[in-house]
């Protein structure tokens, strides 16, 4: 990484603070981070916890792959090196978020480990992992954008799950296992354990 030009003089430290902002919200800012293949449900449990949440009085906002890729992130492909920036253009965007006391529901495949860790290494322990555990089997069944048909017909290149590597998390905060189990039944296990640390 190249040293910080020299103009730029940052002002953080004359803003209002974190905890300024998390003592207006009462709450904690913090990332939830749903990784899982492509149609495994992540945006889906995402809105039903927002929802959730939201009874609570808890401010959210979600991020979605798909959302970003059409605003921030526009320019990137998905080739590995973009895959890379994706995650951490995200992983900066949730930071600020969190610096301001908003609790962050992320929804993106980052389908290594490796790029799962960048964004913890952005992020540390202000964020969770969760894995929205479906099979490639099950998630091609769903298809629910048509893009496993798309992939399998060689429209797609370095699909997730077929050509290109999904490493499931050895050890994430949940694992969310979402065959034979409803969309509220997933999402409400999410907020039984996340509400704890937003309202410490």
């Amino acid at each position: 990484m190249s040293p910080q030009p020299q103009n730029i003089h940052t002002t953080f430290n004359r803003l209002l603070q974190r905890e300024d902002k998390e003592a207006m919200l009462n709450q904690k800012g913090m990332v939830v981070w749903m990784t899982g293949l492509s149609g495994s449900g992540k945006t889906t449990i995402a809105v039903e916890l927002e929802k959730l949440l939201a009874r609570k009085g808890v401010l959210t906002q979600v991020l979605d792959g798909d959302n970003i890729r059409s605003g921030i992130n526009s320019n990137l492909g998905f080739s590995d090196e973009d895959r890379t920036e994706n995650i951490r253009r995200i992983a900066e965007v949730s930071k600020l978020f969190v610096n301001c006391g908003v609790v962050t529901l992320n929804c993106f495949v980052s389908p290594t480990k490796a790029i799962r860790q960048q964004a913890k290494n952005i992020l540390g322990d202000d964020m969770v992992e969760v894995f929205i555990n479906t099979s490639f089997e099950e998630c091609e069944k769903r298809d629910v954008k048509g893009l496993y048909a798309k992939a399998r017909a060689g429209e797609i290149k370095n699909f997730t799950g077929l050509d290109a590597p999904f490493e499931a998390p050895e050890n994430p905060f949940l694992n969310i296992e979402t065959v034979g189990r409803s969309v509220e039944e997933c999402a409400k296990q999410i907020f039984d354990a996340v509400l704890p640390l937003i309202r410490k």
